[in-house]
């Protein structure tokens, strides 16, 4: 494929990639910073081409992790799977990780704190739960363990808990009860502080209608 450059053009559907001519025959694509030292009338031999193409295919990775990265962030197995997928090769997804790596955007430690917290701000759950969401994110158990250390369980269970009784409080207290026990139940938390907490919150004081109040006389 060794020749000289003919042409350099923008390609018409992506701004920031360029179309390599080789003696006047369209030879590949090129990431516009990659394509920057090139000049019409340069030679490339093949080792040349192939370095070009091998750095071409690495920028390719990376600006994908990067749009896969700006939705949320992602523990480095999701990303790693992602690029597999997406027919980047191995040697390719390692290169791009180890610079994510190196500038912070891969980080399983930070993205166990974020998932964690993320949970407990808007979907609060126990830790069982927690450990296995993180466990399916191919998280390491150290780092899990770490993250969780400080994760106050006993408050979630108390946050969900009273934001379920507000929704089951037309119900009669048997019911309200076995409802109640397997919401939290479905949300991770275990059987023991489902029972203090249903032992020692009275849960009738956030309920607004007298009505609801008389289900627990």
């Amino acid at each position: 494929m060794a020749g000289r450059i003919t042409a350099l053009e923008p390609q018409k559907h992506s701004s920031d990639r360029v179309n390599v001519y080789l003696d006047d025959v369209f030879a590949f694509g090129l990431a516009t910073l990659l394509a920057a030292n090139l000049r019409v009338g340069m030679s490339l031999m093949d080792d040349e081409i192939a370095a070009l193409r091998l750095a071409d295919e690495v920028e390719r990775a990376r600006e994908k992790a990067l749009n896969y990265l700006s939705y949320r962030p992602r523990s480095e197995a999701e990303l790693h799977s992602y690029l597999l997928e997406s027919d980047f090769a191995e040697a390719t997804v390692t290169e791009v990780l180890n610079r994510l790596r190196e500038v912070g955007l891969v980080d399983d430690d930070a993205f166990a704190r974020y998932w964690v917290d993320n949970r407990a701000r808007f979907r609060p759950r126990g830790k069982r739960m927690l450990v296995q969401e993180l466990r399916r994110k191919n998280v390491a158990s150290s780092v899990i363990e770490t993250t969780l250390t400080e994760y106050d369980e006993a408050a979630a269970v108390q946050h969900v808990a009273a934001e379920q009784a507000r929704r089951l409080a037309h119900l009669p207290p048997d019911l309200f009860r076995r409802r109640l026990w397997d919401r939290l139940m479905r949300r991770g938390f275990s059987p023991d502080i489902i029972q203090e907490v249903l032992a020692t919150q009275p849960f009738f004081q956030h309920l607004d209608t007298e009505e609801s109040e008389e289900h627990w006389i």
